[in-house]
């Protein structure tokens, strides 16, 4: 087996997004930061967490609210040409 070919092990420390920090052994040098760990985590917390970063949740709103106003429009039209047609 060769000598001095393997990565150095050592402690370091990660941490969340969420302000929880863990203490592991990595062959890494610095220190790891995440986004979603196992305490804030929706699976492991049993709560529903939305993380939109890229704003498509506000970009599927806006459409939806967009798409109702068109609906709501037709509506109004339909009924003031059936009031025409009545008369």
């Amino acid at each position: 087996m060769k000598a001095d070919i393997h990565p150095k092990f050592q402690t370091i420390n990660f941490k969340c997004a969420c302000g929880a920090t863990y203490v592991a052994g990595s062959t890494m040098e610095e220190d790891f930061h995440t986004e979603i760990c196992s305490a804030c985590h929706p699976f492991f917390t049993g709560k529903q967490k939305l993380i939109d970063s890229s704003g498509r949740v506000d970009k599927f709103v806006a459409k939806m609210k967009k798409a109702q106003a068109a609906a709501e429009k037709k509506v109004k039209k339909v009924k003031k040409n059936e009031e025409v047609d009545e008369k």
